[in-house]
């Protein structure tokens, strides 16, 4: 069979933070694919606000680099497990890996979690080993841990064989032995020439097409990203689409992009083996086949990421509301939800009986903010209830989201953290002291108990700790209490500003969350109580004013660091009976019911029921 020497695809993966991005960043500067006097940012491929300040990968992107007289085109795919829906579909695009992994840290959960993927796939894989400046790297060890995680994943001989380059991306240096480092991205590039097989040349054959991502432009409405499988496709042409129903539809090919560098670039033909994008069709969707009319052939179905986590989006109706968002009302809020549903596919709106209301679903706590986050910098305002796992059915058994939760803490730390993950009911699988004073931990725990578990960690082990946990597989339900917030909460009792005064005689309650100043309504919640009940307190208190001097008048009034809460730890901390209120500037928790005397009310209905 005839290949495509002048075409290479490969998807680069790893663990969150191993180096992904920056070493593409090198891969694109060496390959002279920029001009030499273009200004290219760091992590170029990190284009959201959110991925460049956060440092993660949220989207899966492609780019071209021209090197010598060949195309490679690069996949930059998510670390995070709750985007690993997009890492299995691109696997499909490809005829190898990149698998980047960290010379210190070794193999992490998400390393195991894009590796296992690609080598279900049968893909050809490189390994290369970053940081490798790092004064405490340690390469023979690392592969080593690597050599096991391949076995352990079942590769083939093949795959057992991969090849090793080690590099430093921050420092653009690459090299064959770890202390042959040089100025140059040469290393990897022939690695990849020598070692990742050239698509087969299959362009005389009948037109098939998969569509594999999703983009949406306001001008060309859906566009469809996928690698042409089979034969040829140009601007102009008429096709035919497969639908997941088995009904078929025709269109003709308005436009199609290529990539060079990380611009996509008009142009008017590809072939087997091109990845590209096209538009002309508003509701292409993943996974469906592009083909020629005469041969209407599908290619398998792409398997799409179930949900495992949901939320309810609701309009904001707090005594604020209207305050700092543009966008208030339902309507705008259910076009939003709509819009982002043309290029999530692992994400799910459904509507409830309320018309301001809306359940949305989605891959895990990361998946679900970030959308959150997106939709308050637009503009929006909204509240949210607390997250809830998705219950299953398997075989007639009720089943829960379980995850791998890997934990990496000091030594004198490793009790509590067995101890509180111990009461999420998590179920240890392994335990190896790293030395060094580092003990690494392996954990099986439900998917409820690891909601707001982060927050808890960081305290016990004094910031010293590091937690990964990605998704493993439906088990059936564990009976009893998993997880959930022990402390009960202060409530304010009235509108009003958070005095000095009034915080300070709340202050051996509990931890406080608002500042002086800050304005409060009934009903909102102002700290976090000490002990297990709510309590309503009057935080906007002030001094009574009298004519008798106080004898400790000339002593400052110093109040304790109040809990500034991110939006992500505020989702963590809801209880069933509170809401989160998210607008542009702030993000408040607050009880679903404000009236106090209702409130109580409510609490005894259900004591009695």
């Amino acid at each position: 069979m005839q290949l495509r020497e002048d075409v290479r695809n490969i998807a680069i993966i790893a663990h969150v933070d191993h180096g992904k991005t920056t070493l593409v960043d090198q891969m694109l500067k060496y390959s002279g694919t920029f001009r030499e006097h273009e200004q290219v940012d760091d992590r170029a491929m990190d284009t959201n606000d959110i991925e460049r300040e956060r440092g993660i990968t949220i989207l899966s992107k492609n780019t071209a680099i021209k090197y010598n007289d060949t195309a490679i085109n690069i996949l930059d795919t998510p670390g995070h497990a709750d985007f690993g829906g997009e890492v299995e579909r691109i696997m499909k695009m490809v005829d190898g890996v990149l698998l980047v992994v960290d010379a210190y840290e070794g193999c992490m959960p998400q390393t195991r979690f894009v590796l296992k993927k690609a080598l279900d796939q049968k893909l050809t894989p490189i390994v290369v080993l970053n940081k490798i400046d790092r004064p405490n790297a340690r390469p023979n060890d690392v592969i080593d841990e690597v050599l096991d995680l391949f076995i352990e994943l079942g590769a083939d001989d093949a795959q057992l064989e991969f090849p090793v380059v080690y590099a430093s991306a921050l420092n653009g240096t690459s090299g064959e032995e770890p202390d042959e480092q040089a100025e140059t991205m040469d290393p990897v590039f022939t690695t990849i020439m020598d070692h990742i097989p050239a698509p087969p040349d299959t362009s005389e054959n009948p037109l098939q097409f998969q569509i594999t991502l999703l983009d949406y432009n306001d001008y060309l409405g859906r566009i469809g990203v996928g690698r042409v499988v089979r034969g040829r496709i140009s601007v102009g042409q008429q096709v035919v689409v497969l639908k997941k129903d088995g009904s078929q539809k025709s269109f003709r090919i308005s436009k199609l992009f290529g990539f060079i560098g990380l611009k996509r670039v008009e142009i008017q033909e590809a072939k087997a083996g091109d990845i590209v994008a096209i538009a002309g069709m508003d509701d292409i969707n993943v996974g469906e086949t592009i083909c020629s009319q005469n041969h209407p052939e599908g290619l398998p179905w792409l398997r799409i990421d179930e949900p495992t986590l949901q939320m309810t989006f609701l309009t904001n109706n707090s005594p604020f509301a209207g305050r700092e968002g543009s966008y208030i009302t339902s309507r705008q809020i259910e076009e939003r939800l709509m819009k982002q549903l043309e290029t999530d596919v692992s994400l799910r709106v459904e509507p409830t009986d309320s018309p301001d209301a809306w359940t949305v679903s989605g891959r895990g706590e990361l998946h679900l903010s970030i959308l959150i986050e997106n939709m308050r910098r637009e503009g929006f305002e909204l509240q949210l209830s607390k997250p809830q796992v998705i219950i299953r059915e398997i075989d007639g058994v009720k089943c829960e989201p379980v995850e791998h939760v890997q934990v990496d803490v000091p030594e004198d730390y490793t009790g509590p953290v067995m101890e509180s993950l111990g009461e999420r009911k998590g179920e240890m699988l392994d335990m190896v002291n790293q030395g060094n004073g580092q003990v690494r931990i392996e954990f099986k725990v439900p998917s409820r108990g690891m909601i707001g578990y982060a927050t808890e960690f960081m305290s016990l082990t004094r910031g010293y700790g590091i937690l990964n946990h990605t998704f493993d597989s439906y088990e059936p339900i564990i009976k009893g209490q998993v997880g959930g917030r022990r402390e009960g909460v202060l409530v304010a009792l009235e509108n009003g500003k958070a005095s000095t005064y009034g915080i300070m005689q709340l202050e051996d309650r509990g931890m406080i969350f608002v500042e002086p100043g800050t304005e409060i309504y009934a009903g909102m919640i102002v700290g976090e109580h000490n002990r297990e009940n709510d309590l309503t307190v009057n935080i906007t208190k002030e001094k009574h004013l009298t004519n008798v001097r106080s004898a400790t008048k000339d002593q400052t009034a110093t109040i304790r660091k109040t809990r500034d809460m991110s939006l992500e730890e505020a989702l963590q901390y809801l209880n069933n009976d509170e809401y989160c209120e998210v607008t542009p500037e702030t993000v408040r928790l607050r009880k679903k019911i404000l009236n106090h005397s209702e409130r109580e009310k409510e609490a005894k209905k259900a004591k009695l029921g």
